[in-house]
């Protein structure tokens, strides 16, 4: 007997909840670092770059000092890429010197920790900052490494099989967080 598969889709976050949100993460990130022009965002490939860029407006509104921004591509750090496949190389760009300032890594959707550690990875390669954190729009949940961020938009808890999805704007046309969940 094959059971058929339905994919339901679930707006989780509107456009107003969505920039409430990373306000919020704007503002914790101001409260714990009391001078913004010594930390860079590093937005992770994709969805990331832009929020950092989002978060470091925002943080230079709140403080009267707007962090550094810039860039990393994880193809070539990941450690679950299946063999013989060949991932898409995108561009990392960190202009700074990542020794000389407290790094910031923003990603949309924190899952099992894997997009992160190859994150700080590449990070190390360019320079060792005294102090990485991690700031997400969604945390999700099961973690398979000892990952934890240090600021959180939202707790999104789902099954292994749901898929969350950040669309922003600047890719996507329309800010919003959905659930897609799977009905067999």
């Amino acid at each position: 007997m094959v059971r058929a598969v339905t994919t339901r889709a679930a707006q989780l976050v509107d456009a107003d909840q969505l920039r409430r949100t990373v306000a919020r993460i704007a503002h914790e990130i101001v409260e714990r670092h009391s001078d913004p022009s010594r930390i860079a965002l590093v937005g992770i490939h994709s969805r990331g770059v832009p929020l950092a860029n989002r978060l470091a407006e925002l943080i230079g509104q709140f403080s009267g000092s707007r962090p550094i921004v810039g860039s990393v591509d994880i193809a070539l750090y990941r450690d679950d890429v299946a063999a013989g496949t060949f991932p898409v190389v995108g561009e990392t760009d960190l202009p700074f010197e990542p020794s000389q300032y407290a790094v910031i890594l923003v990603d949309d959707v924190l899952y099992t920790g894997r997009t992160i550690r190859a994150a700080i990875d590449a990070v190390f390669d360019y320079g060792r900052p005294p102090l990485v954190q991690l700031a997400v729009l969604v945390d999700r949940g099961h973690r398979e490494l000892p990952i934890r961020p240090d600021f959180v938009g939202r707790n999104l808890p789902t099954t292994p099989t749901d898929r969350i999805k950040v669309r922003l704007e600047e890719i996507d046309g329309v800010d919003e967080i959905v659930l897609m969940s799977e009905d067999v």
